[in-house]
């Protein structure tokens, strides 16, 4: 399986950093994995409508240049579906078994995605109605693709 994340930003942390390089250590026994990072466009704070919109069109263009046709496409948006732990990784397993190896997860922004990129989406997910900082989004989305296959695999993972 191939898993690659698509995200908005730069990772500033270090402790996020170091977070993410834990991760996709432990996540090399399982898939290929590839991180790919998009710049983030500034917007004033005070930014109009048009503004926004704008941003987030520079930035849904520099995701689309990354995506594939062959791939199964999942976005994080926070009205998408909601998934307990295993039926997240049975969602991954069943995409396996359906013969689709590269799943790609796109993390967008602090002002979202364009609908050029959520109407490509096979997969809506959302981890919560709360928000949470894009950075900490990250290590959270690599620690329940992680877990998904320990789960996949029957293997233990502490909880």
């Amino acid at each position: 399986m191939n898993i690659r994340i698509i995200a908005v930003g730069k990772i500033k942390e270090k402790f996020l950093t170091l977070a993410i390089l834990e991760y996709a250590k432990r996540l090399n026994g399982y898939c290929r994995l590839e991180i790919i990072e998009v710049k983030d466009e500034k917007i004033p704070e005070n930014a109009s409508e048009a503004q926004r919109r704008k941003a987030v069109e520079i930035e849904s263009s520099r995701i689309l240049s990354y995506l594939k046709d062959e791939e199964i496409l999942a976005t994080l948006e926070i009205q998408a579906d909601q998934l307990d732990s295993l039926s997240f990784a049975k969602k991954i397993e069943n995409f396996g078994i359906q013969g689709k190896s590269q799943i790609t997860f796109v993390i967008g922004g602090s002002i979202g995605l364009s609908p050029a990129i959520t109407n490509r989406s096979q997969w809506k997910c959302s981890f919560s109605k709360m928000t949470f900082p894009h950075q900490l989004f990250r290590v959270m989305l690599l620690e329940q693709i992680y877990r998904s296959f320990k789960i996949i695999r029957g293997e233990t993972y502490h909880k």
